[in-house]
């Protein structure tokens, strides 16, 4: 399951953010993390939970089948054929793929208090918008030395858009901690408060490091360097700040499934 939600989160995130990316990346650009999306997703199948399939799961899994659906027609055309409507192709997509992350959250937290389901609607939401942000960020900035006549205010634009998926990310993270800590009380399950200052907290705190504190600084630099117009050295700390955002994201998964909070 954890890796299955990653996997989707992180394809669907992708998806997401084409749409914020100029045309004048360039057909190989789009049609590289189309297909990178495709690849990603089509993997999360393969993990796919099987067992006792609810109603919101199939659901879940409809959904994603056709954004997969979608998104590999508009990795087929790119450059090639139906210009005019790969806009409403992506537009499917990623329609698909914000059932599919409600669905997701609805099979998981099925039977959970109220305000933890609509917390883990919003983990689920913001996970895949960070993840893809970081991973599209990354992608740009690696493509300037594609295409090194590319106009910096694109990286600029697209760390703009990780940067405020992050801000909203630790929100929701903050929140879920708070919602979990002052509504918890006695025969309501694990006591997230004691859990995270007890030995197995090491893993809350490792999602907060290098998920929350690692990208926060991390963006910060990659905005101060791209500014300057310093690609490749905005490139180099992206590779680092996706690779943070990876760990911190499995780690949510796990402790989202370990705890019931969706941090």
């Amino acid at each position: 399951m954890i890796l299955f939600l990653f996997l989707s989160h992180l394809g669907l995130g992708i998806v997401f953010t084409l749409a914020f990316v100029a045309k004048d990346a360039g057909v190989k650009f789009f049609r590289f993390n189309a297909g990178l999306a495709a690849i990603l997703i089509a993997v999360a199948f393969a993990f796919r939970p099987t067992a006792d399939p609810t109603t919101a799961s199939q659901t879940g899994f409809v959904a994603l089948v056709l954004a997969e659906a979608a998104i590999v027609l508009y990795w087929a055309t790119i450059g090639r054929a139906l210009a005019a409507i790969r806009p409403a192709i992506l537009g499917c997509a990623s329609a698909a793929g914000l059932v599919a992350l409600l669905a997701q959250s609805a099979d998981v937290s099925a039977g959970w208090p109220v305000s933890t389901q609509v917390l883990t609607v919003a983990s689920f939401l913001t996970s895949a918008a960070f993840l893809g942000g970081a991973c599209t960020a990354m992608i740009l900035g690696h493509w300037y030395l594609v295409i090194p006549s590319m106009q910096v205010a694109y990286l600029q634009s697209i760390v703009k858009v990780h940067i405020v998926s992050m801000v909203i990310r630790i929100a929701v993270v903050a929140a879920a901690v708070a919602v979990a800590i002052l509504t918890w009380q006695p025969g309501m399950g694990p006591n997230f408060g004691r859990y995270i200052t007890s030995v197995s907290g090491i893993f809350f705190w490792q999602r907060v490091l290098f998920g929350l504190a690692g990208p926060a600084l991390l963006s910060y630099l990659t905005w101060e360097t791209a500014k300057i117009r310093s690609t490749q050295s905005a490139t180099g700390i992206l590779y680092v700040d996706f690779f943070t955002v990876v760990v911190g994201e499995v780690l949510a998964k796990y402790l989202l499934l370990a705890t019931r909070v969706p941090v």
